[in-house]
């Protein structure tokens, strides 16, 4: 058995200064402004459509991130619509194999500290469901029969892509208090590094801290 921290990373070559200036180009058909297009433009247009409410333009352009989390998580995550997703299917792995290190891998909990009474009670069921899986396993059960005891604390990977207005929306949701604790462990760091790489579209989002 093994526990970690979720995590997530970006797929494919993410080049911001191509996005936002992608972004303006479409947005000035619009208006057909496109001679009014410079080196530096494209940010304080970008800021002004999306104070105006035309984020339809910025839909243009997606983001794709792969996810490790816990499958709990990933329920709420494929609950937006507008995203194409891929996860990892516990139909068709098979955990007992030696590339999953013959083991169950958990996400540990962040409401808990490891020395907390609640974190031993979790950590001991989980120690059991592996120890379950793997004799079900054993004893001639496929993985999609075995799945059936595994938990929403399992260890997931989801690739997401969304456009950028979804991203917005996702934000809006996901982090905040009203939000489940291990969403907002995923998604306010992811949240933070995309305003780092495009705060034109990403920055005027408030956080609850």
């Amino acid at each position: 058995m093994k526990t970690i921290s979720p995590s997530f990373e970006f797929i494919g070559n993410i080049n911001p200064n191509e996005i936002l200036k992608n972004i303006e180009l479409y947005g000035r058909v619009c208006y057909k402004s496109e001679g009014l297009i410079t080196g530096d433009s494209a940010e304080p247009f970008i800021r002004r459509i999306i104070k105006r409410g035309h984020e339809s333009v910025i839909e243009h352009e997606k983001i794709t991130v792969k996810i490790i989390c816990d499958r709990g998580v990933t329920h709420e995550i494929v609950r937006h619509r507008i995203a194409s997703y891929s996860q990892e299917s516990t139909r068709y792995c098979n955990y007992s194999q030696e590339k999953f290190g013959n083991e169950l891998t958990f996400i540990k909990p962040c409401f808990w500290s490891e020395d907390s009474q609640e974190y031993k009670v979790w950590e001991k069921q989980m120690q059991l469901i592996e120890d379950s899986y793997l004799k079900l396993i054993q004893i001639g059960a496929t993985p999609e029969q075995a799945r059936s005891i595994l938990p929403n604390s399992l260890k997931t990977e989801i690739v997401v892509t969304m456009n950028l207005r979804e991203w917005r929306h996702f934000f809006k949701l996901r982090t905040s208090k009203r939000a489940h604790p291990q969403m907002r462990e995923v998604s306010i760091p992811l949240f933070q590094k995309l305003c780092e790489m495009l705060p034109p579209i990403f920055d005027d989002i408030q956080i609850d801290s």
